[in-house]
């Protein structure tokens, strides 16, 4: 079989028998599938050897680059120790060691470490912890959780009561618990009519009236600290994140951070949290966790929450919860080597150098004729297409503008997606200034061409 049929037999294969997440597979049955072979750097190589920037960082988890020596190195060791045991029970020198970096990294206050293997899990460790938290301090009644309209923390059913994305979710709503909803911090389609500074931050004031009149029924707040990643790149303003912790603090109530979008390096600061001086009770980390090599995720918590749990074996104290790769050697090897990155190339100094490039390029991108907004923070932004940019009117669902663009830059060797109607960018951080134009540059005229032409 020479290579053009193999080619060809592989990408039947795949439209018989792989059902891809997040895809209408009426239509990707319709069209040519591209199958990624390789991956370089920034780069990505398909079956037929065309190369493509990552301008989704392999969905937003791909951190130093592909095939990087330092972690293709580290897990080959691990390798030829052990790849997998158990936790439950059990220990692992990798995990151990991992856990300790981890916390040194973290802001402090937090100091355990519980692992599962992706940012869902990650979120549903923290919202069951939270719960159970308050049943053994005694405190009745504490059974909900307050969330964000706009909010996305993954696709398991406790993940998904906490989302609000009704794309998305809305099919499984009879599957969900009850949630308390906040408003949105989105400036540019303000939920309350207003518009920012002005506004003096009244979505965080709609906030408190909850807390105010529920907070003996929340048992935690939950948020993405500085940008709604999955909601559409939505990025807070300054004060509304250090806001919430304080209001969280002033009725008793835990807080969630969930950075398994935004953490490890991807805002211009290690975790998000950092930017307002945040300490959650409960960080949630998965995505550039492995530097986007393995499945791995981490809920940090602090030593209150730790020690609720503690008693005698009669008592039922134990968090029952548990996964059967849960802290798998290989992913934690790669963690640890990620980490060691960071410190050796400097990786967040070196987001914060590219955020120069992306801003004015936010700024500029704003003149467009069909770009309502445009915003971003570290190296995660986000261009809001429209029809009308004068009173803000969206494209409509059947008008896949968003994913127009992408085609239009997939075209020019730019794999990126969108987010309905939002152009989502969000490269590797270790991507060159050079490429890092370049990709903005194939954005730009991408949305040209989808919008005007």
């Amino acid at each position: 079989m020479d290579i053009l049929d193999r080619n060809r037999r592989l990408e039947e294969l795949d439209r018989r028998y792989v059902w891809h997440p997040f895809t209408q597979m009426k239509e990707w049955e319709e069209a040519v599938p591209v199958i990624i072979s390789e991956g370089r750097g920034s780069f990505l190589r398909d079956i037929y050897g065309r190369w493509y920037l990552d301008g989704v960082s392999s969905l937003w988890v791909n951190v130093h680059g592909h095939r990087k020596k330092e972690i293709d190195d580290a897990i080959r060791s691990q390798l030829e120790r052990i790849s997998h045991s158990t936790l439950l029970g059990l220990g692992s020198e990798s995990s151990i060691e991992l856990a300790e970096k981890l916390i040194n990294i973290v802001p402090a206050g937090l100091t355990r470490v519980f692992y599962s293997d992706n940012g869902s899990t990650s979120v549903e460790v923290a919202l069951k912890m939270a719960y159970q938290y308050w049943i053994h301090r005694g405190v009745k009644g504490r059974e909900k959780f307050l969330c964000l309209n706009n909010a996305y923390h993954g696709d398991t059913l406790g993940a998904v009561s906490a989302g609000g994305i009704d794309i998305f979710h809305e099919a499984f709503r009879p599957l969900l618990f009850d949630t308390f909803r906040a408003p949105s911090p989105y400036c540019y389609r303000c939920e309350l009519g207003l518009e920012s500074p002005g506004c003096g931050l009244a979505c965080l004031e709609r906030l408190e009236e909850i807390l105010k009149g529920h907070a003996p029924e929340i048992a935690a707040v939950i948020i993405e600290p500085m940008v709604q990643g999955a909601g559409g790149m939505v990025v807070f303003p300054p004060g509304y994140l250090k806001g919430v912790r304080d209001l969280t603090e002033k009725y008793g109530v835990l807080l969630i951070a969930d950075e398994v979008a935004v953490g490890f390096g991807r805002t211009g600061r290690m975790f998000a949290c950092e930017h307002e001086d945040v300490v959650p009770d409960f960080l949630c980390l998965s995505k550039g966790i492995t530097g986007g090599y393995l499945p791995l995720a981490a809920t940090i918590t602090t030593e209150e929450v730790y020690s609720a749990f503690l008693g005698e074996y009669r008592e039922l104290k134990t968090f029952f919860h548990g996964h059967s790769y849960s802290g798998n050697p290989l992913a934690c090897a790669a963690a640890i080597a990620s980490i060691g990155l960071f410190e050796r190339e400097k990786t967040v100094e070196g987001v914060r150098k590219k955020e120069n490039i992306l801003l004015p390029w936010l700024e500029a991108v704003r003149g467009l004729e069909h770009v309502g907004d445009a915003r971003g923070l570290g190296l995660m932004a986000g261009v809001e297409l429209v029809r009308d940019s004068k009173n803000r009117e969206p494209y409509s669902f059947e008008d896949k503008m968003g994913f127009k663009v992408c085609l239009r830059a997939r075209e020019k060797g730019l794999l990126i997606r969108p987010l309905g109607n939002v152009v989502v960018i969000m490269p590797p951080l270790s991507i060159s200034e050079e490429h890092l134009a370049g990709m903005l540059d194939i954005i730009r005229d991408s949305i040209v061409e989808a919008t005007e032409g």
